[in-house]
């Protein structure tokens, strides 16, 4: 995993925010500054799919190495999951900022655009793996 090293490296910090933001959630939910039940609701879907999906990251950047895919392209996939990632997770975010109960803000196209780059980027290792031929390995 040369060319990508770095990229887990960083979804390994990451998971450190993650980590702070389950402390801060908790924090919310203890104390008198409680969160209301939208609010509690985002938060906790933006911090739980922010946890899946970079480890989700990291099951990737290792699968992504077995692909019959020049390093340039193994790249722009990794970064297209992380950007999804981002997206994906940021919008419920977003959506706690600035949306409103039983309508799309934003946060919801934002998310919508994280959960589209996700696919593409799994779909497109995925069809890497099946196309790898293993006798020239």
């Amino acid at each position: 995993m040369r060319h990508t090293r770095r990229l887990a490296a960083l979804v390994l910090f990451a998971m450190v925010t993650v980590e702070f933001g389950g402390w801060s959630l908790l924090g919310f939910l203890t104390s008198s500054d409680s969160l209301t039940p939208f609010e509690e609701q985002f938060f906790r879907a933006g911090h739980g799919h922010a946890g899946v999906l970079l480890v989700l990251a990291l099951a990737f950047l290792l699968l992504l190495e077995k692909t019959s895919f020049q390093p340039k392209t193994q790249m722009g996939l990794a970064l297209t999951l992380l950007v999804g990632v981002l997206l994906q997770s940021g919008g419920f975010f977003l959506h706690l900022v600035l949306g409103e109960e039983r309508a799309a803000s934003a946060g919801t196209y934002v998310t919508w655009a994280g959960a589209a780059l996700l696919a593409i980027a799994m779909i497109t290792a995925g069809v890497g793996l099946l196309g790898r031929d293993e006798r020239t390995v």
